[in-house]
């Protein structure tokens, strides 16, 4: 049964923060703000569906649960790049470099 984390944030019974009324979790927030930079104000530009009230409460619950979040980020941009390292390169950037068009 989800839980109430904070205003506007729920947690799931795997204990992942979703903003509420939304499929939209708490850390793709946070990792908009990470990766791009961008302001609240920005990330609702860019997610309409999402108020501003909601989009801080993502913050909030990035901040006040960050060291946890922080390492599922890293653990997952791991996992990307060993993903990446065995499948290694596609055939489309083959054809490129093959072509010159890639260094």
């Amino acid at each position: 049964m989800p839980v109430l984390a904070a205003a506007h944030i729920r947690l799931d019974d795997q204990g992942v923060a979703w903003i509420d009324n939304t499929n939209t979790k708490a850390i793709e927030v946070a990792l908009d703000m990470i990766a791009h930079g961008w302001s609240p104000e920005e990330i609702h530009f860019q997610h309409r569906h999402l108020s501003l009230a909601q989009i801080h409460s993502a913050l909030g619950y990035y901040y006040d649960h960050k060291a946890e979040l922080d390492e599922q980020i890293g653990l997952s941009i791991s996992e990307i790049e060993h993903l990446r390292t065995q499948a290694g390169i596609s055939p489309l950037r083959q054809h490129l470099r093959d072509m010159g068009k890639l260094g």
